[in-house]
């Protein structure tokens, strides 16, 4: 069964984390919510609380396929606060695993220097100082995929964010058997 970390942030868009968060455990991924916050409930910032399985402090990530990052502020600026967080990401790079991002929080790992040599996108504005910087290239895609690398631009994009993931982590039959299930847009008229 393949892991998943997501880091919640108070002030994190709440459905850009639960949508992905849901379709990942679609597709049988053991996914834990961690708070970075000191706290078990993260408020986001449409004041809705999640209840989260750990607090990052109580984590050991090296079983973990993926990191995910959900957006929001000032829930991204809460991540980066956190100097856990940046010592999570850096280490699951250096072990060659997965890190996915979406809207204002692919910010986080291109200021890290994740973004080197690969394509990305993000929340637009949220590329300054990133984009150009060693061969990373900001595409505005809806989702963008590079090695060990999975971007996406907001909330709007997070149902087809979360689908790339699980084909990233289980493969696209099992990513479009999910699309069909959820009545996705492109599968109606099939």
């Amino acid at each position: 069964m393949k892991r998943v970390s997501a880091l919640l942030a108070q002030g994190l868009e709440e459905v850009e984390c639960l949508m992905v968060v849901d379709l990942l455990r679609r597709a049988e991924v053991q996914v834990t919510l961690v708070s970075v916050s000191g706290e078990r409930v993260v408020t986001g910032s449409h004041g809705i609380a999640i209840v989260t399985d750990r607090l990052i402090e109580e984590m050991d990530f090296s079983a973990e396929d993926m990191i995910f990052l959900p957006g929001g502020m000032p829930g991204v600026s809460n991540l980066v606060r956190h100097a856990l967080v940046a010592q999570t990401l850096k280490a699951q790079a250096e072990q060659g695993k997965e890190l996915a991002a979406i809207c204002a929080a692919p910010s986080i790992l291109g200021k890290m220097g994740l973004f080197a040599n690969k394509r990305f996108t993000c929340y637009p504005g949220w590329e300054k100082g990133i984009d150009g910087i060693n061969g990373a290239e900001w595409t505005g895609a809806a989702v963008e995929q590079s090695e060990g690398l999975t971007t996406g631009r907001g909330l709007g994009t997070a149902m087809d964010f979360g689908l790339a993931l699980v084909a990233k982590l289980c493969g696209s039959e099992t990513a479009e058997k999910i699309k069909r299930g959820i009545q996705h847009p492109d599968t109606l008229y099939d």
